[in-house]
């Protein structure tokens, strides 16, 4: 049923992203899925915000993501399962949509760290890409 699995997670928060791996993890065993594993980097693609660093700071920024993300994969998923580690940059509901359109994937499970429904109409991360998504999405509710 499933063939590929959005995986994004918060590299600096991997608590919150365990429990969405493992079932991750689970679901890719039962339909012999792929796992596309995600972070998204804050926009300093704005103008605005772009002014403040110098030219190569994105690209820094991005090599040392692409480090931790390999890391994490190493240390956190099996190596029965086949993982694609994916990077983006900019507003994270937004990325994590595109990223799910461009690899065609069946289902995104995605942690969230929302305490009640407030924090889920204030517009958590997980609520506009439940909102917004043309495949399934399971919501992982952290501790």
């Amino acid at each position: 049923m499933f063939k590929k699995i959005l995986m994004p997670i918060d590299l600096q928060d991997t608590k919150l992203a365990a429990k969405a791996q493992k079932i991750a993890v689970e679901e890719a065993r039962k339909h012999k899925a792929e796992i596309y594993v995600m972070t998204v980097l804050p926009g300093f693609g704005m103008p605005l915000v772009a002014s403040f660093f110098p030219d190569q700071a994105m690209q820094e920024a991005m090599k040392e993501v692409a480090k931790l993300m390999k890391r994490y994969i190493r240390d956190n998923l099996p190596d029965d399962i086949v993982t694609h580690p994916l990077i983006s940059e900019g507003n994270p509901p937004e990325q994590i949509l595109r990223q799910a359109k461009k690899i065609g994937a069946d289902l995104i499970v995605i942690p969230s760290h929302a305490k009640g429904l407030s924090q889920v109409f204030l517009g958590s991360c997980a609520a506009k890409v439940v909102e917004h998504a043309k495949c399934s999405v399971m919501v992982i509710k952290g501790e």
